[in-house]
């Protein structure tokens, strides 16, 4: 039989408060967490044969925040997952923490489940900014939540980092980079701060002219002093917004990059199996009652066309530093895609926005800040 390697994603919605930035499907009602485990474990058993003849080789539990939940919880969602689903040994099993959610008896906790990978969301070593961004914990509990969790057991570790605030300076950016390379940790994901609309942060640049985002041209030298700093530190910028130490990649983002096929569980998480894309609804209440009724929670599913397929292949594996292969374009789409691909990249060669080496084409580091409208360029539809 074959095994076909997949990706396991879990999302925990809950939040102990919302971030001022955030545009993901959250929940504030703590309360709901015991059913909302149940119905996890519940849409399990329900969807196993979606991957029936798939082995799990990495798992990700997102949020909202999973550590949230407690370990009893967490311990229950794992001895259910590991007898649903094949996971293959040594697989990449990630979950997502708050740095102040890290105790000693939490961490205590971790060393007990089949965790071997945290990322945490720093953002920022200000406090001032952190205030800012409503976040919960302070710049000092990063630091000491990675000493936690090393003496843990954690070996791979990831940081979120952001850059972009109103009133940031380059200084400050460089700041908060020499922090995160303090910790040691094995990846980090930078993001610039999005205005995502919807959010309090968008509704305040709108009515405050002191919360405008950052010029285009201070976000691209913080892109930049982010690059050259990583990468003298000896991090691989191996996607647009990822880096890691060697051979410390996130095996289950690489997945996503590089469409293998996933399955998603939980309020709002999505799913791909190759020829289709599908969604659970985006309300934990909804989510828990169609469940305990036997019901998939399925919101939405969508059929892939061969342009639908192609777009996304331009818009993951572009991202990634090895770009896309022009021979597996013409293996997976036939010769019309890749010379489809190749006419539509012309224009940006010329502009130094692509290049390509071998049978590869990839982002400069120029295109990098314009990786979106050289994407748009190269779509089929």
């Amino acid at each position: 039989m074959l095994h076909i390697m997949s990706g396991l994603y879990i999302h925990i919605p809950f939040c102990r408060s919302r971030c001022i930035y955030c545009g993901f499907y959250s929940s504030t009602l703590l309360q709901l967490r015991p059913r909302y485990v149940e119905a996890l474990c519940r849409e399990m058993q329900l969807r196993a044969g979606e991957l029936k003849c798939h082995t799990v080789a990495t798992v990700y539990l997102g949020g909202g925040t999973p550590s949230q939940l407690t370990t009893d919880e967490l311990s229950r969602l794992f001895r259910h997952l590991l007898y649903i689903y094949k996971v293959e040994q040594g697989a990449e099993i990630t979950m997502e923490c708050n740095p102040d959610d890290i105790t000693p008896a939490f961490a205590e906790a971790l060393s007990r489940l089949p965790v071997n990978r945290v990322s945490m969301g720093a953002q920022t070593f200000s406090d001032q900014r952190l205030r800012f961004l409503r976040r919960r914990h302070t710049a000092g509990q990063v630091a000491q939540a990675v000493s936690l969790l090393r003496q843990a057991g954690i070996g791979n570790i990831s940081i979120d980092l952001m850059f972009g605030f109103p009133g940031e300076t380059i200084a400050d950016w460089q700041s908060d980079i020499h922090a995160a390379l303090a910790l040691g940790v094995e990846h980090i994901s930078a993001y610039s701060l999005m205005y995502e609309e919807g959010t309090p942060l968008h509704h305040l640049s709108l009515t405050d002219p002191r919360y405008a985002p950052v010029s285009e041209e201070l976000s691209l030298a913080m892109y930049h002093l982010l690059i050259d700093s990583l990468q003298n530190a000896g991090y691989e910028h191996y996607e647009i917004s990822n880096f890691a130490l060697p051979s410390f990649r996130s095996r289950h983002n690489s997945n996503y990059w590089q469409a293998v096929p996933y399955l998603g569980l939980g309020a709002a998480a999505h799913s791909y199996d190759l020829d289709t894309r599908s969604w659970n609804v985006s309300d934990v209440q909804r989510y828990i009652s169609l469940i305990e009724s036997g019901q998939l929670p399925t919101e939405e599913r969508e059929q892939l066309t061969t342009d639908d397929r192609f777009d996304d292949m331009v818009m993951t594996r572009l991202r990634t530093c090895e770009g896309i292969s022009i021979a597996a374009t013409r293996r997976d789409f036939g010769p019309h895609y890749a010379q489809y691909l190749l006419e539509n990249a012309q224009k940006h060669i010329a502009l130094n926005r692509l290049a390509i080496e071998g049978d590869h084409l990839h982002l400069t580091r120029e295109g990098l800040f314009l990786s979106d409208s050289v994407m748009s360029d190269l779509m089929h539809v």
